[in-house]
């Protein structure tokens, strides 16, 4: 009977494990979100820092789980935005690193938004010796993503963002409507309605045959230096 008591102690405290992890991340993305999407870019840094320390926080907690390695990743990756050129290369370099991670423990996790991110990273950045960027791992990385979750908005929308910087505007256009026509997740609701606006503009964009003329960000921030 011991015996049985402990089995279920260790079943209920994994149960409690898994939820409140998750819970812990509902709240980074919601926050991410919110700090991506609705707050000024001045105060944005600042917010970053603090979603960041977060997210080890909750890496140093669950020390054995992917997805607090992902959240690390993806804020550090969006807090690049505002350092400087040294200052972003260095968190760039810290989220592929993040990154890869993530996929060694679990490539499946959170239906493979590691890959994703990672590619979108290789396609930004400025290729070597710059930075390491590689459209060809970009392109690997994300179809891996679309085979882990061929119906998911961000795999869609992204990809769909790699092959408009190919300028391949046909199959473009095919991954923005998909992106568009992909079900809300009802945890990650706002990010995900955002994202579906952004598509819906790419997709217009591209039909119109306008190619952003917006720079990428990262590359805006390396282009003095590859310059040089």
């Amino acid at each position: 009977m011991k015996i049985l008591f402990f089995v279920v102690f260790l079943l209920l405290s994994n149960i409690g494990y898994a939820e409140n992890l998750n819970d812990a991340l509902d709240r980074i993305e919601s926050e991410w979100a919110i700090v991506y999407y609705k707050t000024p870019q001045t105060q944005q840094a600042e917010a970053y820092t603090q979603l960041l320390n977060k997210a080890v926080t909750l890496a140093k907690q669950h020390p054995n789980a992917a997805e607090p390695l992902f959240w690390q990743a993806l804020v550090k990756s969006s807090h690049a935005a505002h350092l400087d050129a040294f200052s972003a290369l260095t968190a760039i370099k810290e989220s592929r690193e993040l990154l890869t991670r993530v996929i060694t423990i679990n490539p499946t996790a959170m239906n493979g938004s590691a890959h994703v991110t990672l590619g979108t990273l290789y396609y930004m950045v400025p290729k070597w010796p710059i930075a390491f960027g590689d459209n060809d791992e970009a392109k690997k990385l994300l179809e891996t993503a679309l085979a882990i979750n061929p119906n998911g908005i961000d795999c869609n929308y992204f990809y769909g963002e790699f092959l408009l910087q190919s300028n391949n505007l046909k199959a473009a256009s095919q991954y923005f409507e998909r992106a568009i026509a992909a079900p809300i997740r009802k945890e990650q609701a706002f990010a995900d309605n955002q994202l579906k606006a952004e598509a819906k503009l790419a997709l217009q964009n591209t039909k119109d045959r306008k190619i952003g003329s917006e720079r990428n960000i990262f590359l805006s921030l390396f282009n003095s230096a590859e310059a040089e």
